[in-house]
């Protein structure tokens, strides 16, 4: 070696290694972020998931957690990276080599390894996203609105976060080479972040902050709105979660240092426990990610059999196998043609029956927004029509349903979901009904509360008064509900599909409309601003979906139709389908997630190998059995392992626990949503699983590294 440039090579060459880690860990990064988001902004998942909707805003929600991750994840690397490099880095400056020429072979490699990793992981994540989708579609439901699309636009996010490492790697770099003292600089990788002694309370306080967080966290914007009637912007309420990250980290922190074996059991394991604390802050911060990368990936996981349990529980609440209801200008099948379909698809009807209605208008109170210097507000407004509603009379329910209902003239009672969980849909309370075309009114008394899952939001009336306010209606302002049981429902899809698609085929472009669409806001919202968003011709221009005809098997389409029927035997079968591109993609959220905790918790573990090597060649020269040297190596790995595992894991089903309970009407937790938690507990239970046996494989590498051969001790 003639040169500076190759000896600084030779040295590279021997600790490729290192090298390697930093390379794997930024394209791993760039890799999860770049898929990510060309999922996220995928013109495929945005024309489902409605703008401003919840599932929108999980979505990004998680994937702001996944940036964070990533984001400590390689500043973690690097500082790893250079304290490493430091040694050789304070030796040729010792020898006489000036700064910058250390400084430009660094910044050399350090070009081609941050553009190399970056670039390919950038370039690999798109194909990583769609092969996934692929999977997804081969082996859980292939439908024609699942072709996955790209936006070019979405490399915009993952070109700023690769930026960010890019930045941050030379950042890194040129400070390890200003420093000014060598000896230093030739020691850094001695160097250890202890922690202080952590009073054992701090665990007691950590639980207790990230319970009051997660509470003030998840009612502050309830308070915002319902109390001040202003909605506070996002930042402020995220604001109030600061305690529980607080307290995640007091919580962390106490179990890294003392652990929750209590004082007896403090000299246990004595010398791992001492390695953790002597690199306490690194394994904190690490744990911390890891927690939070938990929790987002569980509630990613979480959509899937909550959503599955409640739909299927739902359908069986049903009281009927076949309902649908339409408009009385539509041409859409009668009893008869019903009745001859089904004897073609050998299907045999056991009830059937049906009962006109009527859209009728019902008062309440608007909440109207004003725009003034601190965001929005809004106060209530009484109007005299508000919106519109279905009425059926009394006989006609009890024609449907069985059920006898005794109502006097004047007297009105709301149609409720079996659970009487729907009140944010539907209030089922009315004081005021009119004739919205001839100007009618009546005024009523809500009596009371009928439930049944079929007939969720009508309002039911005495037949009197139906009469009477039906006067002057047009067959547009009428409709008709059909209800009917048939044998062996189970195995009537063919029936209940041709049915369907021949309700579909028969509903003129005047019935395409979303189940949001009311005509009496639609004469309001053109007075007072001079459009209507549920307008087919307004809705694309403020990013809704439309209904089309066109993709009647579209998610869309089966969740949002206005007049979707309800046929318990197609809901079933096609439930995968219709919500296939929401179960997907969050799905896959969880894949990035899962996946980036299994490479953090693997890079600290063969970061604390490399780290204590000498000090474990030390214990074996002390006579330290084989057994201890394992049992030891186990200890902490299983730390960092088991700790954000199940804090993660805790912390996330606590949270959703609170947010099933808060949604109840009164507050409580339904029969369906009880089903969905335990559904969920299957799948930790999975996850667990898996975790288990990347932590087996991650103490097997540690070991080898270690040249410790009790690998086969039980854990």
């Amino acid at each position: 070696m003639s040169n500076f440039t190759e000896v600084y090579a030779a040295l590279r060459r021997k600790n490729r290694k290192q090298y390697a880690l930093l390379a794997g860990c930024c394209f791993f990064s760039v890799l999860l972020i770049t898929a990510y988001v060309c999922m996220m902004r995928s013109p495929t998942i945005l024309n489902v998931l409605p703008e401003g909707g919840d599932s929108r805003k999980q979505v990004m929600m998680i994937f702001v957690l996944a940036v964070i991750g990533c984001g400590v994840f390689t500043t973690y690397a690097s500082g790893l990276f250079f304290r490493q490099k430091s040694r050789e880095t304070g030796i040729f400056l010792a020898l006489g080599a000036a700064r910058k020429q250390v400084w430009r072979e660094q910044n050399r490699e350090l070009a081609a390894l941050s553009l190399g990793s970056c670039a390919l992981g950038a370039v690999l994540g798109g194909p990583l996203a769609w092969l996934l989708w692929q999977i997804f579609r081969l082996c859980v439901v292939d439908t024609d609105e699942m072709r996955l699309t790209f936006d070019p636009a979405a490399y915009a996010l993952p070109l700023a976060f690769s930026v960010f490492v890019i930045a941050m790697m030379f950042i890194m770099g040129e400070r390890s080479v200003r420093r000014t003292n060598i000896i230093d600089i030739v020691q850094e990788t001695h160097k250890s972040e202890p922690i202080r002694d952590v009073p054992r309370r701090y665990g007691l306080a950590g639980i207790a902050l990230l319970a009051a967080g997660g509470l003030l966290g998840y009612m502050a914007p309830v308070f915002f709105v319902q109390v001040l009637h202003w909605y506070a912007p996002e930042w402020l309420t995220a604001v109030f979660y600061l305690p529980a990250l607080a307290g995640l980290y007091l919580l962390l922190l106490h179990t890294v240092v003392n652990g929750w074996g209590g004082k007896k059991h403090q000299y246990k394991d004595l010398i791992a426990t001492s390695m953790m604390k002597f690199q306490g802050r690194q394994t904190v911060r690490n744990m911390l990610v890891m927690t939070l990368l938990i929790a987002g990936a569980y509630f990613g996981s979480f959509y899937t059999p909550m959503l599955g349990t409640g739909s299927m529980m739902s359908y069986d609440a049903r009281p009927v196998d076949y309902a649908y209801h339409f408009r009385g200008d539509q041409d859409i099948p009668q009893e008869a043609e019903v009745r001859a379909l089904a004897e073609e698809y050998g299907v045999t009807i056991t009830s059937y029956a049906q009962a006109p209605m009527l859209r009728l208008t019902v008062d309440g109170t608007a909440s109207v927004e004003e725009e003034g210097p601190f965001g929005t507000t809004w106060h209530e407004e009484y109007r005299e029509v508000l919106e519109s509603g279905l009425f059926l009379s009394a006989s006609g329910y009890t024609a449907l349903t069985g059920e006898a209902v005794d109502l006097r003239p004047g007297e009105i009672m709301g149609v409720m979901d079996s659970e009487g969980t729907g009140r944010y849909l539907f209030s089922a309370q009315a004081g005021l009904v009119t004739n919205y075309v001839t100007g009618q009114q009546l005024p009523v008394t809500t009596t009371g509360e009928l439930y049944n899952n079929s007939l969720f939001q009508r309002f039911v009336m005495n037949d009197t008064d139906f009469a009477a306010l039906s006067a002057g209606l047009p067959d547009s302002w009428r409709e008709t509900q059909v209800c009917f049981n048939v044998e062996n429902v189970s195995e009537t899809y063919d029936y209940a599909k041709a049915l369907f698609y021949e309700i579909v085929d028969r509903s003129g472009p005047e019935a395409a409309v979303l189940d949001g669409w009311d005509p009496v806001l639609r004469d309001y919202d053109i007075q007072t601003k001079g459009y209507y968003a549920f307008d087919p011709e307004t809705s694309p221009e403020l990013g809704i979906e439309v209904i089309s005809y066109d993709r009647r098997d579209s998610s869309t389409f089966r969740l949002f139709w206005q007049y979707m029927p309800q046929f318990r035997v197609l809901d079933k079968a096609d439930l995968v389908k219709s919500v296939a591109v929401f179960m997907i993609l969050f799905i896959f959220i969880a894949i990035v997630c899962f996946s980036a905790v299994i490479v953090i918790a693997y890079t600290r573990c063969v970061t604390i190998a490399m780290t204590h090597r000498q000090l474990y060649d030390d214990l074996r020269r002390l006579g330290a059995p084989g057994a201890y040297l394992y049992a030891s190596v186990r200890n902490q790995v299983k730390r960092v392992f088991l700790t954000p595992a199940v804090v993660g894991t805790s912390l996330i089903y606590a949270f959703y626990l609170m947010i099933m309970y808060f949604n109840g009407d009164p507050p409580g937790i339904t029969a369906s949503e009880a089903a969905g938690l335990l559904a969920s507990i299957g799948v930790i239970a999975g996850v667990s699983v898996l975790l288990y046996l990347v932590y087996r494989l991650t103490l097997r590498s540690v070991c080898t590294i270690l040249d410790i051969r009790s690998a086969g001790h039980k854990s």
